[in-house]
């Protein structure tokens, strides 16, 4: 008989951690919106998205907190750009 795999449920840390991560992956989306070339706009959409992909599976908490406060700087330096260029 194969055991079947039940995924472990995330401690709270652990699910505000990952809340945090996703609000970040959507602001930033958000803020690529307003980039007025389509294919600079389009080249940073998929750079965010491989670099939240690149660190997908880092369970180590500390590191992800890092990881947060480095996305929230980019996606201030994004907005700044963004109002510059307009």
């Amino acid at each position: 008989m194969a055991a079947s795999k039940i995924p472990k449920a995330l401690t709270l840390k652990q699910f505000l951690l990952r809340q945090q991560v996703l609000s970040l992956y959507r602001d930033i989306q958000r803020s690529l919106r307003r980039v007025p070339n389509k294919k600079d706009r389009d080249e940073l959409r998929v750079w965010a998205r491989e670099e939240f992909k690149k660190n997908k599976k880092e369970k180590d908490e500390i590191v992800i907190r890092m990881l947060l406060t480095q996305g929230k700087r980019t996606l201030q330096e994004i907005q700044s750009t963004v109002i510059l260029a307009r």
